[in-house]
């Protein structure tokens, strides 16, 4: 092996962990937040096989609960913990100096990693513990009982001081997006689908098919994963066919191709330099190096898009990280794309040129429907999972990406434990990033009046069974607009039934928003 700038950052312990005691009736039995963290954290500390490694941590990172993303979260209690990176830190015994909480996002453990790595190789960081945890399973699970799991009684609830906050804090969508339900994921990608599906020339029923061939493969991987929230394969069938159990949750979704969030899931990773790495003692057989990564927005509010099949976003990043690896899509031997919902699915392999039967397959989790969808730190997963990927297959590589918000903020990375060769730098995300602000975009009318054609749609349904449609579409001027429909069932029907993609009709003052109704 030929010397390694000894400033490489490295990839050198892992670990996650699957809490079930809420699956299983047993909320009492669970651990807190912080212990989750505690789990897969020990893990990775223990995976590097080097007893000085804890004493070499100057840096830990958390990234950011759900509950603590911008806006209401509802019955979620807000920054329950004061400090989590901190409280962690002390459970640990770890005397680290900088305590890091990241902002929210799918992209954020990738974008995390990617940072991490630029720090060691600058020599502002020796060593590095990067942490996540999702506690949603637990939390609501006690909520709906009335069960006091006793965490706000915790010592490290508030350990006197505040962690350094990083990373994009933009809430995800505005307030005119908001006020049409675009602040909801579920509703968001749905838009997105239905636009993929308009380039596919599919018909909504050909279409639910083909998402149910689509991620039953997903399925299969998550089912053969120790580590998954659900161990059962769906049948494309399964997914496709809305039932009481499988109904309708945003147009053309089932229930089973969406993201699950309410899981208690956790993932950590120890990151340092080839130089403290050989000063530790840690086997080189643990070191996997990032060869490649990027990090890149797209037009940061949805209803500004340049259009919903596509991200410039993702392209840009995936040409940046696959130069800097010198190597292409071919070279890659293990995928895991940003999983949420099957339009980021797809919208990745557009941008990225793999085929979305790609035989290498498109996940190494699982996905977030199968796998689990933990919030933000659903990527910690999949690095995990890459990370064992690649030191069972000395010298393959793998890509991994993240999403955050509404394929709005992207980030990704190449791995291996092939040695990455020179001095590692990567190119600056804001020099790229100023050419994807700068595209040319629809203009936006908040209260438009005229006749008007469909560019997107989807149809809501809530646990309830109430629904509501949401409409993306131009007027003749071209100017891009958000409407509800009428909420009657032979309006919402039609909507589920017909392609209403390129359907005309009015837009005006509604009660309260904007009101698309269909000519008659």
């Amino acid at each position: 092996m030929n010397a390694i700038d000894p400033r490489t950052p490295i990839l050198v312990g892992c670990g996650q962990f699957t809490q079930r005691t809420a699956r299983e009736g047993r909320l009492a039995d669970g651990l807190d937040p912080i212990g989750m963290l505690v789990k897969p954290a020990r893990a990775a500390l223990a995976d590097a096989a080097a007893s000085g490694l804890a004493d070499a941590i100057d840096t830990v990172a958390v990234v950011r609960f759900t509950a603590d993303s911008p806006g209401d979260q509802g019955r979620l209690t807000k920054r329950l913990f004061r400090n989590p990176p901190l409280a962690l830190a002390r459970r640990l015994g770890l005397s680290a100096q900088r305590m890091l909480y990241t902002a929210t996002g799918g992209n954020t453990p990738q974008w995390l990693v990617n940072r991490t790595a630029e720090e060691i190789a600058r020599g502002q960081c020796q060593a590095a513990l990067l942490a996540g945890a999702e506690y949603l399973a637990s939390f609501l699970g006690a909520m709906k009982l009335g069960v006091d799991l006793g965490w706000q009684k915790l010592a490290d609830v508030d350990p006197g001081s505040d962690p350094e906050e990083i990373g994009d804090m933009r809430a995800g969508a505005n307030a005119y997006e908001a006020a049409y339900g675009l602040r909801f994921p579920v509703n968001t990608y749905a838009l997105f689908e239905n636009a993929l599906r308009g380039q596919k020339r599919h018909t909504p029923q050909e279409h639910l098919r083909w998402l149910g061939d689509f991620f039953s493969p997903f399925s299969r991987v998550a089912s053969e994963n120790p580590n998954a929230w659900f161990g059962t394969f769906r049948s494309p069938e399964a997914i496709a066919t809305p039932s009481e159990r499988n109904r309708f949750v945003g147009f053309p979704y089932t229930k089973y191709l969406n993201a699950v969030i309410e899981v208690d899931m956790s993932a950590a990773v120890v990151m340092t330099s080839v130089g403290k790495a050989l000063e530790l003692g840690i086997p080189r057989e643990k070191w996997v190096f990032l060869h490649g990564c990027g990090d890149a927005n797209d037009i940061w509010n949805v209803s500004e898009r340049i259009n919903y099949h596509s991200s410039p976003a993702i392209r840009m990043m995936g040409r940046k990280a696959l130069a800097m690896a010198q190597k292409s899509i071919a070279d890659m031997a293990f995928i895991d794309l940003y999983s949420c919902f099957p339009s980021a699915v797809q919208i990745g392999c557009v941008e990225l040129d793999i085929a979305e039967d790609d035989p290498r397959g498109l996940t190494v989790t699982g996905g977030l429907p199968y796998f689990g969808g933990p919030g933000n730190d659903y990527v910690m997963h999949s690095i995990v999972t890459m990370m064992e990927k690649c030191r069972a297959a000395q010298g393959r590589f793998g890509l991994v990406t993240g999403n955050g918000w509404y394929v709005t903020k992207h980030s990704i990375g190449i791995y291996s434990t092939t040695p990455f060769e020179g001095p590692w730098q990567r190119e600056d995300p804001y020099s790229y990033q100023k050419e994807l602000d700068a595209m040319a975009h629809p203009r936006v009318e908040e209260h438009p009046l005229g006749l008007a054609k469909i560019e997107t749609y989807t149809v809501v349904t809530d646990r309830k069974r109430s629904r509501f449609g949401i409409v993306i579409g131009r007027l003749e001027d071209d100017r891009r607009f958000l409407a509800n429909t009428p909420e009657d069932d032979a309006t919402l029907d039609y909507m589920m039934q017909a392609d209403m993609l390129g359907q005309t009709g009015h837009v005006g003052p509604g009660n309260g928003t904007n009101l698309f109704t269909f000519r008659a």
